[in-house]
């Protein structure tokens, strides 16, 4: 295993999961393992992963991270596959790995985290970690061109937030369905999406390894973050594509919904990658979801999993202004606010919303329009002369 641990706090520190508002109650339990391998033909290993308890401020494979329920604050699990060559890809991948787990504890306290509060921490956790592998790759010529993907899940309650740079996966089984829940950042995912290239067209495709995002290629970075509620029963798998692109998609929903142990279930994905030519490094993670704070799996749900896309407060506030002035334009004048700053301020649910009202003839209030206040008089006189001097010009002009 390539990632360090800590020590564990004692158990009082474990609580019980949050809603996303408040403290609900409810436990959410999880079971997992983790799992990277050099694979067949990579001479070292540049990936690297990440499974941590915020709440205990725990990170690696230990005994108590492997079975435990979620606290207060969260936990988070993340992949990620260097590249650079020599030894910079997995000083990469290691640097965001640990860089995401220090922002992300980094004054986190001890009250219940909200929601929109762990998925806003791990964007700038994301954001920080391509910010420094940046500045590293300038600061010493042996590790120019040094990056990695990232695949981060953080959860909270029956929320779990994925924060996307790159093409390794996240993937939920929910049932007998397995569903990729992240969007490839690639070239060969963007001439999918567009219709310019099948599904089987794109296992061949001789530029399939170009990625359009990376950590440290430059200093800002775009995060797609994605959100999945989870149910009962849910197995969260988080992959790079030492795995994904070696082994089919069937294959690796068999091996979930096979029932065993997350520790067999990383052991038996990376034996089929390595069987299956083990061209790059392979790094697993499997999440299994159990507890009372979970609703049970309905028969026919009105909302399938997918990938669905998560806004934060201020982006949708930073969305709403910038349509006020073509909703105004288009007369739809229940758009605009009376104090667009009450967007963004909490609401006091002992004082009425204030709402528009339409008032009375005289109600209005006088409004004075700044001008130059200089008498009419002097203003025919100016225009005069300048006409006299005009006409006086052109005379001599001509003569």
């Amino acid at each position: 295993m390539t990632q360090p641990q800590t020590p564990v706090p004692p158990a009082a520190g474990i609580a019980t999961s949050t809603s996303g508002e408040g403290d609900s109650g409810a436990e959410v339990r999880v079971q997992l393992f983790a799992r990277t391998d050099v694979g067949q033909v990579r001479e070292h290993n540049e990936d690297n992963f990440l499974v941590a308890d915020l709440s205990r401020r725990s990170r690696g494979l230990l005994e108590a991270n492997r079975a435990t329920v979620i606290g207060q604050q969260g936990a988070v699990f993340a992949v990620c596959d260097g590249m650079g060559g020599a030894a910079a890809g997995e000083i990469a991948s290691q640097l965001a790995v640990d860089i995401i787990y220090e922002r992300l504890v980094d004054g986190l306290g001890d009250r219940p985290i909200r929601r929109d509060d762990l998925a806003r921490r791990l964007v700038r956790a994301v954001e920080s970690a391509g910010l420094r592998i940046f500045h590293e790759a300038k600061a010493d010529r042996s590790r120019r061109g040094m990056g990695t993907t990232v695949t981060a899940a953080a959860l909270v309650d029956e929320m779990l937030f994925f924060a996307q740079v790159g093409d390794s996966r996240g993937y939920i089984l929910r049932g007998d369905t397995l569903v990729q829940v992240t969007r490839d950042q690639s070239l060969v995912n963007q001439l999918i999406e567009a219709g310019q290239l099948t599904e089987e067209e794109a296992e061949t495709f001789e530029h399939n390894n170009i990625i359009l995002q990376a950590l440290g290629t430059s200093d800002t970075v775009q995060v797609d973050l994605t959100y999945a509620e989870l149910r009962k029963g849910d197995i969260l798998l988080l992959c790079s594509d030492g795995l994904s692109g070696m082994v089919r998609f069937e294959d690796i929903r068999e091996t979930l919904r096979s029932g065993a142990e997350p520790l067999d279930i990383c052991k038996m994905l990376t034996e089929r990658a390595n069987q299956s030519g083990g061209h790059d490094n392979i790094t697993v993670i499997v999440v299994q979801f159990d507890g009372v704070g979970l609703r049970a799996l309905e028969p026919e749900p009105a909302e399938p999993l997918k990938y669905r896309k998560y806004v934060l407060a201020e982006e949708a506030l930073e969305e709403k202004t910038a349509q006020m002035p073509a909703m105004l334009q288009a007369g739809d004048a229940s758009a605009a606010p009376a104090d667009p700053a009450a967007l963004s301020r909490p609401r006091n649910p002992s004082v009425p919303p204030q709402t528009w009202h339409e008032q009375g003839p005289h109600d209005y209030d006088r409004v004075d329009i700044p001008g130059t206040h200089v008498p009419i008089w002097m203003v025919i006189g100016i225009v005069a002369g300048v006409v006299v001097l005009l006409a006086g010009t052109a005379f001599l002009l001509l003569r």
